[in-house]
């Protein structure tokens, strides 16, 4: 009796001009059923181009909410395992640093501890790590920049000095290189 009753309501959907998903969604039937219940009573061409004409929409829709769950899941995530690291003990401090030193710190000239990178958020921690863990003074740190000939010198040192909270004194003489097409793979100023 129950079935009689989803079949009806089925038809009567359909009649209304609603596609298998939406009758599926609200009667609860495998499209395999609503295809044997409905097989009578197609759609109008018209309605058909119009159900066509909405799914561009709702794949921008669904694209959007997929987008926004998982940057709420990724978040959420976030959240929970900072609360689970943080905050860093001295030596797991002193351990991030060696890492990052070893992946991206300069190893030829045995007096001088260099450090290249583009990221500001890098930097930024390659500089408190040296002052709290090697016990570095912040204003004895000498800043060297590269930058290209046709980036702009000025607003490069004004960006780093403020990020980095580093007196611009400190800057030495920056690296120039000749920028050409061939030989720049990504070139950004600010990082």
């Amino acid at each position: 009796m129950a079935r009689l009753k989803d079949r009806q309501k089925a038809i009567a959907l359909r009649l209304e001009g609603k596609s298998y998903s939406e009758i599926k969604n609200i009667i609860g039937v495998t499209k395999g059923t609503l295809s044997y219940w409905l097989k009578d009573y197609p759609l109008s061409e018209e309605r058909i181009r119009e159900l066509r004409d909405l799914n561009p929409r709702r794949i921008e829709r669904y694209r959007e909410t997929r987008r926004r769950n998982k940057e709420k899941i990724l978040n959420r995530t976030y959240r929970n395992e900072k609360r689970l690291i943080f905050p860093l003990s001295k030596r797991d401090l002193f351990i991030a640093g060696l890492f990052l030193y070893w992946g991206e710190g300069g190893k030829t000239k045995e007096a001088e501890l260099i450090l290249s990178n583009t990221n500001p958020a890098m930097i930024k921690f390659f500089v408190s790590w040296s002052e709290k863990c090697l016990g570095v003074d912040r204003e004895k740190l000498k800043i060297k920049l590269h930058l290209y000939k046709d980036m702009d010198i000025k607003k490069e040192f004004d960006f780093w000095s403020r990020e980095l909270k580093i007196n611009k004194s400190q800057f030495v003489k920056p690296y120039i290189k000749n920028s050409n097409k061939s030989n720049i793979t990504y070139k950004n100023g600010f990082g």
